[in-house]
């Protein structure tokens, strides 16, 4: 076991390039030493509404239920099921990957019941699947993942799985957990009823909060609920009645971690979200070549491949996890292993954010060219 040999703190700078968190701009860094104050303060309070108006800024949606929870991303999957879900309703649930698996467990453990379609790790799902699933019985709810973290994949197509999914009359839940501040994500253009992300990935500020959207009409189910959501925490009404105009007590949120995302959805502003998607895709193009180049070829295909979370082939003849130890130890580098029937196949390597930087990318192809070597 290790321990600390002394009272302070001295953690080592890495460059975090696995599948979040990513690092954080150093303005972020700076702006978290500002002192704490009372998460009732009018300053806070008022912070709270310029936050939601960036928010709404980068899920491009009008929406008045648009606030972030205090908690990681899963907060965010859990308060959206266990909102919408009431005890026996049926639920459908896409998995092509870890989180849809979690999606699947969260909605069982909070009532409902679940039926999956599922395709092999690697693949995303065709409009006509989802609409042959859909035709099953009748859904309260529908659950995807944008971006699997786990496999690389983007699931295209949102706009129209979203038509079909209402033309069932089922609500739309869509994880926009890694993508949300790295590629586009179009909550009215698509008609999500809810989506939730994570701080600490793209939108690239600490871990600890979850930005979530919620359409009329979800909002509408969740005001008409029979039953009390079951979890108090995670109550997105309650959660309303604090970021609202009333500001009634909920709990006691984290200044700093608000101040944080402040200003990394500031700096997205700045950049302007287009200008940002492009670097995404530009820096990923980089590495997608220098990896090929290695012998370690992206996992999924071009067509649907993931440009803030990369699959890379681990060659034959190499020890993934040896590597990816050398990698961290000798050269401060973070990246992750495979998930599952992935865990000796690949490594995943996060461009999200911060961390999307062609200085990064350079650092990390020579690493791995010495170490593969």
């Amino acid at each position: 076991m290790t321990t600390l040999q002394t009272n302070e703190l001295n953690s080592p700078q890495r460059v975090l390039l696995g599948p979040g968190p990513s690092n954080v701009d150093p303005r972020v860094l700076r702006v978290m030493a500002t002192p704490p104050i009372g998460h009732l303060d009018p300053y806070l309070l008022k912070l709270y509404a310029e936050e939601q108006i960036l928010l709404r800024s980068i899920f491009k949606t009008r929406n008045d239920w648009t606030f972030a929870l205090s908690g990681t991303g899963t907060s965010g999957m859990e308060a959206a099921l266990a909102n919408l879900i009431e005890p026996g309703d049926s639920v459908l649930i896409a998995i092509n990957g870890y989180f849809g698996f979690r999606l699947a467990e969260i909605a069982s453990r909070v009532g409902a019941k679940v039926d999956r379609i599922e395709c092999p790790l690697g693949d995303i799902f065709t409009v006509a699947a989802i609409e042959e699933a859909l035709k099953n019985k009748s859904y309260k709810l529908f659950a995807l993942v944008h971006a699997e973290t786990s496999t690389g994949a983007e699931q295209l197509n949102i706009k129209q799985i979203s038509d079909s999914v209402h033309r069932h009359n089922t609500l739309f839940v869509l994880d926009t957990v890694t993508s949300l501040g790295g590629i586009p994500v179009e909550v009215d253009e698509w008609d999500i009823d809810i989506a939730y992300s994570a701080s600490q990935k793209s939108i690239s500020a600490p871990s600890g909060l979850a930005p979530i959207t919620v359409s009329p009409r979800a909002r509408n189910i969740i005001e008409k609920r029979s039953t009390p959501v079951s979890s108090f925490y995670l109550d997105l009404k309650a959660y309303a009645g604090y970021w609202g105009d009333s500001h009634l007590y909920h709990h006691t949120a984290s200044a700093s971690l608000h101040y944080a995302l402040f200003t990394a959805l500031n700096m997205i502003t700045e950049e302007v979200l287009e200008a940002r998607f492009m670097r995404h895709s530009a820096n990923a193009n980089i590495l997608w070549d220098g990896l090929e180049k290695l012998g370690c070829a992206p996992f999924i295909p071009i067509q649907y491949r993931l440009p803030v979370l990369t699959t890379a082939r681990v060659p034959s003849s190499v020890n993934p996890h040896t590597v990816r130890n050398q990698l961290l130890t000798d050269y401060n580098i973070e990246i992750a292993a495979g998930f599952g029937e992935l865990k000796d196949k690949v490594w995943r390597i996060g461009l999200m954010g911060y961390s999307s930087s062609q200085e990064n990318i350079t650092l990390l192809l020579a690493a791995l060219n010495l170490l593969l070597a």
